[in-house]
């Protein structure tokens, strides 16, 4: 602690003078974003006035680190997200604005049905998006070192937003530092915001449009491809020999995969086959767009489900495979273990943190094919530690 007040002191000296909060490592980061706030043009006055005063927010430090979309086996975040409800009020949701969404979609070249899905999934579409002050909150979360140099620039984007003339008091959200109905962050707010008329700054707290617009305009300049879904429920062929992973979507026709769905596959564009549960459970090709929903949030199942929601809300019925009974959902520990073995085997180059990403998924397919393990579907399980023990 005589470290960081040592700090707090020295970094005080070049920062504006400011309260102290009583949290010398609150205060020491506070100061530490002086420089980079005023070499994006952030004036000493603005500094100085909005972080008058800034404590650490202490709810924020009982929240947990992990969020339901990391956390929860798919089945579950599934069935927690595209529920009834949602599905309802987005139908509703489509026809009630059923002239803006398809401006929007001319303009901006993504579904109204994906858009729609983000604005529930993200704020139940508009009235949850928190109350917590956006600076404070990111500020708290970079000192708690939850991803550190993220929130730091975060707080210096919401110092930018103040110094282009945003009301503070429109700076608020969620806990975790997401604005208004579509969740911005505070640099994504600067990057991608788009006022539906065209005019002034984007609303997005209070303005449907706005913030329907903002969504389509962050997965356009993320890369949205218009000719491709993002996700489709395929049935495998039962002479699918597990080897292949990524192929064009020509190729998956040849081997016999067909849409679930009975609509025809694409005829061209790479897609890779995504089995979040095993061959047990329901599979799907994904493709680029897939990849740009989860910049909005990089989690697979959050991917996932706005793909899903985006179909009911279109008018799908569902899956047409259910989630496996008997899916047994692993460990953290046990996750991170079986990363270290595949590291170890080289067959695995990414973190040992427990998250299963494509990088996993990819691993321990490659380990099941050489174990002779069929189906090679990817899936960690019991069985697949047991064997990268031994």
């Amino acid at each position: 602690m005589r470290i960081v007040a040592v700090l707090a002191c020295l970094l005080a000296l070049a920062a504006p003078a400011r309260a102290a909060s009583g949290d010398p490592a609150f205060d020491a980061f506070v100061a530490s974003t002086w420089p980079p706030a005023q070499a994006a043009g952030v004036s000493r006055q603005t500094f100085e006035r909005e972080t008058a005063g800034l404590t650490p927010d202490p709810g924020i430090k009982a929240q947990p680190a992990k969020q339901g979309e990391f956390s929860l086996a798919m089945h579950s975040y599934i069935g927690q997200v595209v529920n009834a409800q949602k599905v309802s009020i987005g139908r509703s949701r489509a026809q009630s604005l059923g002239d803006t969404l398809a401006n929007i979609e001319r303009r901006y070249g993504v579904p109204s049905e994906i858009c729609l899905a983000i604005w529930g999934i993200e704020s139940g579409y508009g009235p949850s998006q928190g109350g917590h002050d956006i600076l404070r909150s990111v500020a708290t979360l970079a000192v708690r070192k939850h991803r550190a140099d993220f929130y730091r620039d975060e707080f210096v984007a919401a110092l930018v937003l103040i110094e282009h003339g945003m009301p503070r008091e429109n700076l608020t959200g969620s806990w975790a530092g997401a604005m208004g109905q579509p969740q911005f962050t505070p640099s994504s707010y600067l990057k991608f915001a788009a006022s539906y008329s065209g005019g002034g700054q984007p609303d997005i707290w209070r303005s449907s449009a706005d913030a329907l617009a903002s969504i389509a305009n962050f997965l356009k300049g993320s890369g949205w491809n218009p000719a491709l879904p993002a996700v489709m429920e395929v049935i495998v062929p039962e002479n699918f020999d597990w080897k292949p992973v990524d192929l064009d979507l020509s190729q998956w026709r040849r081997l016999g995969f067909a849409r679930a769905d009975g609509e025809a596959l694409p005829a061209s564009g790479a897609a890779s086959l995504y089995l979040p549960e095993g061959a047990a459970g329901p599979a799907f090709l994904i493709t680029e767009n897939w990849e740009v929903i989860r910049q909005y949030n990089t989690s697979d199942a959050y991917a996932l489900a706005v793909a899903l929601l985006a179909e009911r809300i279109g008018g799908s019925s569902g899956l047409k495979r259910g989630w496996p009974k008997s899916y047994v959902s692993m460990s953290l520990s046990d996750r991170s273990r079986a990363q270290r073995l595949l590291l170890a085997k080289g067959l695995y180059s990414g973190a040992t943190d427990g998250k299963i990403g494509r990088g996993t998924r990819t691993a321990i397919h490659n380990f099941q094919l050489s174990a002779g393990m069929l189906p090679a579907d990817g899936l960690l399980t019991p069985a697949v530690l047991k064997r990268l023990q031994q």
